[in-house]
């Protein structure tokens, strides 16, 4: 599986990064090929200072060795090698009326003594964080979540988007850190979807990144907007900063397992507002992007 999956989100990555490049139209991704000491390697690729992504990054890594102590305890193991790969990008763009989008897809595995795989699953989701709320957007994401998810069980997406909201909540601000999409983790083979069905499904979800996001990018990214509106930006980019320093797992992983500092902070705005005490105008843009935020609603049905 291991074997299948990473030659595909090295080709997904080609194509997310190609995509973002003729939409940004004038910045270029820059490739960073790294390795790590005790095992695997990566290839980190970011775009920045575009004319309309700010920065951001497409990054893919394969990572393997001795199971850390730490990881060895939150998984209730013994000694045990693994394997663990996958492609994370985080795009935050210029204008604040275009959203930064976030998206993971990854497989895991771990090994006996003899090298026989003892465990394994599968990982991701994509979500998006709007600065404002045009819900026509927001239906089209949630949307194309669906349809991905509806080609392999119903049930898929009201489980994963309900996971989603879970997930990517600042319980320190109860508040969501944005409007959602899918969340799924420890996809394991059972008795009504093997390895191959979860494989299935997570590529789906890949695939349908671009469908989810460019037409978006495309609508908003020449919207005119106001030296206010960009401050309001950057304040509730402290947010986004918040939750992946303080809650995000992929962080904390990346972390644990000594990996490659750089590509696990990419996920990091250049540019953050922190205001004391700050609130929105009543009845703004702004005040009704917070009502979503602290009661996530359906999207689509």
């Amino acid at each position: 599986m291991k074997d299948k999956f990473y030659p595909y989100i090295q080709n997904l990555q080609d194509q997310i990064c190609a995509a973002l490049e003729a939409v940004d139209g004038v910045a270029k991704f820059r490739e960073d090929l790294w390795q790590r000491a005790e095992g695997g390697g990566g290839r980190t690729r970011v775009i920045e200072n575009g004319d309309v992504f700010e920065k951001g990054g497409v990054n893919i890594s394969a990572v393997h060795g001795k199971l850390p102590d730490t990881m060895r305890q939150l998984f209730g193991v013994g000694e045990a090698d693994f394997f663990a790969c996958g492609l994370s990008l985080v795009i935050h763009p210029k204008n604040p009326m275009v959203p930064t989008v976030h998206a993971n897809w990854r497989y895991f595995e771990m090994y006996d003594d003899n090298g026989n795989v003892i465990n394994s699953w599968f990982g991701g989701g994509q979500d998006l964080t709007p600065y404002y709320l045009f819900e026509e957007d927001a239906k089209h994401f949630h949307q194309t979540c669906k349809t991905a998810c509806d080609k392999h069980n119903a049930e898929f997406y009201p489980k994963y988007k309900k996971q989603c909201d879970a997930y990517f909540w600042n319980a320190h601000r109860n508040e969501a850190r944005g409007i959602g999409g899918l969340f799924f983790d420890y996809c394991k083979a059972t008795e009504t979807m093997s390895m191959q069905d979860w494989y299935n499904f997570v590529t789906e979800v890949g695939n349908s990144f671009c469908e989810a996001y460019v037409p978006i990018v495309e609508r908003r990214k020449a919207l005119p907007y106001t030296e206010a509106q960009r401050n309001w930006q950057e304040i509730r980019r402290g947010r986004y900063v918040e939750f992946n320093l303080v809650h995000d797992k992929g962080t904390l992983f990346g972390l644990k397992t000594n990996g490659r500092i750089e590509s696990i902070l990419m996920s990091l705005p250049p540019h953050v507002q922190w205001v004391y005490d700050h609130h929105p105008a009543a009845g703004s843009e702004e005040e009704k992007l917070i009502k979503i935020l602290t009661n996530p609603i359906d999207w689509v049905i």
